[in-house]
């Protein structure tokens, strides 16, 4: 049986576009028990207020928010509980020195399905100032607004 290649989002942060600028993103795996599994196919993912931790050589992803699957009973786990991400030790590395030299956060920022396995796209992030975002506003309602002038004269 042949996999599908396409990726098909679960749960996306759109929260962390507007706090941070997303410097990189890269691509982890996600270490995950069954009833967990079943939880994300329903849909029951928040990523919002989640971040990554560096631990023991070892890269975690806190507070990613999975419902507890309602047929799972003693086999459910933690809902807020911290999940390993499954990155080369090369990355991980390479990871903690520019968090801990330059400040920089690891945000998550989506978890998709590619073929069969769920997979979550973490960004190296840095914050936003109050003014940054108020610039991203102002630029994409600008851009808004040039939409709907050209749409007008089109029609």
């Amino acid at each position: 049986m042949a996999k599908s290649s396409g990726e098909r989002v679960i749960a996306e942060n759109r929260q962390a576009r507007h706090e941070y600028f997303v410097l990189e993103a890269l691509e982890a795996g996600i270490e995950l028990v069954g009833t967990e599994v079943k939880s994300i196919r329903l849909g029951g993912v928040n990523l919002k207020d989640s971040w990554c931790e560096i631990r023991d050589g070892q890269i975690y992803a806190i507070g990613v928010h999975i419902s507890p699957y309602e047929k799972g009973n003693i086999f459910n786990r933690d809902p807020r509980r911290d999940r390993r991400l499954l990155i080369h030790k090369s990355e991980i590395r390479r990871l903690f020195d520019k968090v801990r030299q330059e400040g920089l956060t690891i945000v998550p920022l989506k978890l998709y399905y590619k073929g069969s396995r769920v997979k979550m796209e973490i960004g190296l992030c840095k914050g936003k100032k109050l003014y940054d975002k108020r610039d991203d506003m102002a630029r994409r309602q600008t851009e808004r607004d040039i939409e709907r002038i050209l749409k007008e004269r089109n029609q």
